[in-house]
């Protein structure tokens, strides 16, 4: 898995560990909350930059995906400002 990819095992950990729900991740983008039920259960072939926006969501929350292979993920102290919501993702976001 390349390092800005995540799993949707991978996201379920990361929601629990912020006590989020598929609603609160999916609002937090501008996505819908059946996106994230179908991501998370594998039913979608989602699109890269939707799956993305997720991440980011998560790791401005404080999530930290690990990057030794284990796909993992943590929690830290840092975190608070919302993330890219979809609507304003663009080419400059990925600098």
């Amino acid at each position: 898995m390349s390092p800005n990819t995540m799993s949707p095992a991978q996201s379920r950990a990361a929601r629990a560990l912020l006590n989020w729900s598929q609603d609160d991740l999916a609002a937090k983008v501008g996505l819908g909350s059946a996106f994230v039920r179908d991501f998370e259960t594998g039913g979608t072939d989602a699109a890269s930059g939707q799956v993305e926006a997720l991440r980011s969501a998560l790791m401005t929350a404080g999530i930290v995906f690990s990057e030794d292979g284990s796909a993992g993920v943590r929690l830290t102290g840092h975190g608070g400002e919302e993330g890219t919501r979809v609507d304003a993702l663009t080419t400059e976001n990925d600098r």
